[in-house]
């Protein structure tokens, strides 16, 4: 069933229809999606939900797809692992891991274009475009290949390899653009007024956010029908911060979890941090900023769901922090090291961001923490390719081996214990 009603306006209220638009005439706002959370109400439990596909699919009904036509690569349920080594390093009684590195694209952003590839098709239309710091571009053209639609891929020039190859791979037309990331999404806001084209992150951006509630969904489930103390975010956006909060209240909502005891916390590269610089600052009032920083795929200066990230810390009584470059890879590092997760920038982003809340005294030790690690990291090895131990070289012979060893460990003489 589809319990999807409406398009509203975050801040006047006014109702819209389904249709491919996400902002509010009259106020300009943005737009979100409404459901009839009381006919939810006795079909939406628990049992239903577990008898589901092991995918995002399985809370088809709080998405807003009308039919069972989706387009479907198997994104979600990825698994929630429990970092015991990550924990003991940070300080941390119980953490988990959501390890978002192994959706089909290797990104979150696989759920959020699965439910906006599928509502484009219901729509009609035939073009599957987007602005992308990355992730977005693979998981588009990858969508666009699955459903049979052309795919346009922008992104800015500078991007990493692996990321170009990466959405290069599934034939789409892809567009490199000499600027920022907000220039980029500039021009497509441009286009998209031009052509009729599902743009997943500007005309049915509405439809697109919605899909990353299922993190929040799938993280209270897999914990056993509770929500987490802390959930500890990358930002970019911003949307996928809020529409985790949105996913866990939503569950309450329904009655599939007591209460939502989560403590949203907030995490940023230092180079491009505007919403942690906001909320350091006491203000809602988000100043776009000119990115710089490895942590590529979180280059938004200009954020477009910034104001309501800072709400949903402030409601959540949360925190934020912000991490250099050098932070980030030693993040990424210790990741791996400790529980054999290799995120890309963003996780070393959340991972090093974890560390400072924890310091600063945000983060109770004694809290059931999640961390989202949002990005696999071979999308993005030039972080840590000189900051890795390079290979021992030798002949094929036994004595080089233990001369190579003995050289590595220190030694004076070749020797094995």
């Amino acid at each position: 069933m589809a319990f999807v009603t409406a398009l509203k306006c975050r801040e006047c209220g006014r109702q819209y229809p389904l249709d491919p638009i996400h902002a509010c005439e009259w106020c300009f706002g943005p737009l979100e999606v409404s459901y009839d959370y009381e006919g939810m109400n006795g079909v939406v439990t628990r049992t239903s939900i577990e008898r589901g596909p092991r995918s995002i699919w399985r809370y088809k009904d709080l998405l807003p797809v009308l039919t069972d036509n989706v387009v479907d690569i198997n994104a979600g349920f990825t698994p929630l692992l429990r970092a015991d080594r990550l924990a003991k390093t940070l300080g941390l009684k119980e953490l988990y891991i959501k390890n978002d590195c192994v959706n089909p694209t290797y990104s979150f952003k696989d759920r959020v274009v699965a439910v906006a590839s599928s509502r484009a098709r219901e729509l009609g239309f035939d073009v599957l475009a987007c602005a992308s710091t990355g992730n977005l571009a693979g998981s588009v053209a990858a969508h666009a290949a699955r459903a049979g639609m052309e795919a346009y891929i922008f992104i800015p020039a500078d991007l990493e390899q692996g990321k170009i190859i990466g959405a290069a791979i599934y034939g789409p037309t892809l567009v490199a653009v000499e600027g920022s990331y907000d220039q980029v999404n500039r021009l497509c806001s441009e286009l998209a007024d031009r052509y009729r084209w599902a743009f997943v992150n500007i005309n049915v951006r509405p439809y697109y956010a919605e899909g990353s509630k299922t993190l929040g969904y799938e993280v209270a489930e897999q914990l056993g029908w509770r929500a987490p103390d802390y959930a500890v975010v990358p930002l970019a956006s911003g949307s996928m911060f809020t529409k985790i909060w949105k996913g866990l209240n939503e569950f309450h909502q329904l009655g599939l979890i007591d209460s939502v005891p989560t403590h949203m916390m907030a995490t940023q590269a230092l180079g491009c941090s505007p919403i942690v610089t906001a909320y350091a600052a006491g203000t809602l009032n988000v100043k776009p900023v000119k990115p710089n920083t490895i942590a590529k795929s979180l280059a938004i200066g200009n954020p477009a769901d910034g104001y309501y990230a800072l709400k949903a810390i402030q409601e959540s009584n949360g925190a934020a922090a912000a991490v250099t470059d050098d932070e980030v890879v030693e993040g990424m590092m210790l990741l791996a090291e400790t529980e054999g997760v290799f995120a890309e920038t963003a996780g070393g982003v959340t991972v090093a961001g974890l560390r400072r809340l924890i310091q600063a005294g945000a983060v109770d030790p004694n809290g059931l923490t999640v961390a989202f690690i949002t990005g696999n990291g071979l999308k993005t090895q030039e972080a840590v390719a000189d900051k890795v131990t390079a290979p021992l070289h030798i002949r094929p012979t036994l004595a080089d081996f233990e001369a190579a060893i003995a050289a590595r460990r220190g030694l004076s003489a070749p020797a094995l214990v």
